[in-house]
């Protein structure tokens, strides 16, 4: 049967971890097909269709479905699913709204945070915070599915033909309604995506130092900025920032965490980075056990040197 992957889109169209999900997808055999749901996304469709792998994507083009209401969206994937072997979606904050009310809803299985597939219905998953890795066999029936997006590169944008159908919207639950947004405005990239992600702990003192220090450095080396969850609850970062796996989980070519002692949860978000490296003025600090460089020293010193330095 085929695999039925659910989309997240923004204004700029599908999100490159719903990509990464279509790719994790065609290694699970049979077609893929996407679900596409908002509110006058036809072109976002047109554009979608382009990429490989993808034979059918399914538009739900609603104004229920214009915020991603998960309450909205649950019933419609529900409807849809009795078609799918398996239905997938990206381990964003998106993707863990909905899916597992999807799993619930169809009274099956789920496996979140997949990053390997070993067999259609055998996956890699971390558990303790990523410390360790488990190989989980999921039973027989209709399967539920979250991937860790940086563990899969993205579908190609080019060279396929999907066909383009229309499904009926299941209307507005009545659970949830759409209140506001505050968009964060910024020239960076997205931390999910980020090639270069810089990151700051408490140790930052403030918010005020927080963006003082780390704003300009992140400006110079075309970085996204990172917090960890304490840097986030105590006001100086806001939620969208936060490394993790209670926040976002990255892999960029280059982390430097500064000021970042290293709780596990942390850690566990960046390990697949290619490059990570670590300022602290605490020489046992757990972040250096990860760390490819280590640099005991104070990171207010560190970082304008490192300004000094990159403009030659």
């Amino acid at each position: 049967m085929s695999v039925l992957v659910i989309a997240e889109i923004d204004t700029h169209g599908l999100k490159t971890a719903t990509r990464s999900a279509i790719s994790a997808a065609a290694q699970l055999g049979g077609e893929v097909h996407v679900l596409l749901a908002g509110e006058n996304i036809q072109g976002i469709a047109l554009q979608a269709k382009e990429i490989k792998g993808l034979s059918k994507i399914l538009v739900a083009d609603s104004p229920e479905y214009a915020q991603g209401i998960a309450e909205n969206l649950s019933p419609l994937v529900r409807q849809l699913a009795a078609d799918y072997q398996t239905i997938v979606a990206a381990a964003t904050s998106f993707g863990k709204n909905l899916l597992p009310r999807v799993a619930a809803l169809l009274d099956v299985a789920m496996v979140s945070e997949v990053t390997q597939i070993l067999a259609p219905r055998r996956f890699v998953r971390p558990i303790y915070a990523g410390n360790l890795n488990a190989t989980v066999a999921a039973p027989v029936g209709q399967l539920v599915l979250t991937i860790r997006p940086t563990t899969f590169a993205p579908a190609e944008l080019q060279g396929g033909a999907a066909e383009v159908v229309a499904v009926a919207s299941t209307g507005d639950a009545g659970k949830a309604r759409f209140v506001s947004r505050e968009l964060a405005v910024s020239d960076r990239p997205e931390l999910a995506t980020a090639k270069v992600v810089i990151s700051g702990g408490r140790s930052l003192g403030s918010k005020e130092a927080f963006h003082a220090t780390l704003t300009p450095l992140a400006e110079q080396l075309g970085a996204a900025i990172g917090a960890t969850r304490a840097a986030v609850d105590s006001g100086m970062a806001p939620n969208d920032w936060q490394v993790g796996q209670t926040g976002t989980v990255i892999a960029p070519e280059l982390y430097i965490a500064f000021g970042v002692s290293g709780a596990a949860q942390h850690v566990g978000g960046i390990k697949d980075a290619k490059i990570i490296v670590a300022v602290n003025t605490d020489p046992d600090a757990p972040i250096f056990k990860v760390a490819d460089y280590g640099l005991v020293a104070d990171l207010f010193t560190v970082i304008p040197a490192l300004q000094s330095a990159l403009k030659g």
